[in-house]
Parts: C-alpha cells; sequence; structure tokens
C-alpha cells in the first residue's frame, strides 16, 4: 500500500512592501511522503514571493513534467514556471522553451555545490536563480503545524514570518536575474 500524502491547510496575510502587493491566502498543501518539511516551506515562501493572480501548485513531485508552482493563461500556455530545489540544468533549459518566465528556488545544504557546478550553463539561460539560507529554512520548518495561521511580510530580501509557535526570518540570495 502506497504512503498516502499529508495535508497542511495555511491561512497566509501576506504583505510584500517590494511589490505594493497584499492578498490573504488560503492554500492547502499536499506534502509527497518523499517531501521534507523545509522543501515544503520553501514552495510556500516561493508562492509567496510570486503571488498574484492564477498562481497555483501543480502536482509537484508526483508530476516531474510539472513545476512545483506556475500561472497557465487562459489558452493554456505556461507563463510562470517555478522550481524549488537543485534541477538538472536541462530541466531549466527545458521549462525555458515552456514558459515565458522560469524561477529557480535553491535551498538546502547543497545548493552552493549546485550553483557551482550548474552555474556556467544557467547564465546562458533566461531564468532566475535564488537561494535562500538553508539553516534559516531549517528554523521556518520548525514552526510548521498540520493547520496554520501565518503572518507573511516581505521587504527588500528577506521574509518575516509569524505564526501561533513564533517567527522566523528568511532571508535570500539573488543569483541570477533576468
Amino acid at each position: 500500500m502506497a504512503i498516502k500524502p499529508t495535508i497542511y491547510k495555511f491561512r497566509i496575510s501576506l504583505s510584500d512592501i517590494n511589490r505594493n502587493y497584499y492578498d490573504t491566502l488560503s492554500l492547502t498543501l499536499a506534502q509527497h511522503p518523499s517531501e521534507t518539511i523545509e522543501r515544503m516551506m520553501v514552495r510556500v515562501l516561493a508562492f509567496c514571493i510570486n503571488a498574484q493572480e492564477n498562481l497555483e501548485f501543480t502536482k509537484g513531485l508526483s508530476a516531474i513534467e510539472e513545476p512545483d508552482i506556475w500561472v497557465r493563461t487562459l489558452d493554456d500556455q505556461i507563463s510562470l514556471w517555478i522550481d524549488v530545489g537543485e534541477p538538472a540544468s536541462d530541466r531549466i533549459k527545458k521549462a525555458t522553451r515552456l514558459s515565458q518566465a522560469v524561477k529557480v528556488y535553491s535551498f538546502n545544504s547543497k545548493s552552493d555545490v549546485w550553483w557551482d557546478q550548474g552555474q556556467a550553463k544557467l547564465k546562458q539561460l533566461n531564468v532566475s536563480v535564488t537561494r535562500f539560507k538553508w539553516e534559516e529554512i531549517q528554523a521556518l520548518a520548525a514552526l510548521v503545524a498540520r493547520t496554520m495561521d501565518i503572518s507573511v511580510t516581505i521587504t527588500g530580501d528577506s521574509a518575516y514570518v509569524a505564526t501561533e509557535q513564533g517567527e522566523s526570518e528568511v532571508s535570500w540570495e539573488i543569483l541570477q536575474s533576468v
């Protein structure tokens, strides 16, 4: 019998000072059995950073041909492709052919090695690459509950996250911007 995903429900009060974007989001996420809490929370952060109309989570790890998050147009074209983790450069290259904009959010302890090894190939592609600090992602993951009310305030290159369990600040570094 296959292991079923774990369902999380987040009510997020989002304030993105950088874009003057304010919203209340109700997100239901299915954590794939092989997905860590840290990766799931990076998906949530990436969603908040890119919040806009028609932004949605895909089937994620269950559908390898899809990104983690995307925006599809009314004519079913992909206008934004967001991958979380350290995808292969071939995957990113394919994504740039399928989508108008591609973003990658790298976050774990091997992120530096991934960037060092793939930087030359990625520089040739039309992709934005952002790296979160691993220790800060771990601290954020420690606050997770199955149902949560979260306040996320984005300003500059960081997000301040407040929950009933505590508070955390997650900063990031833009490695490549397009």
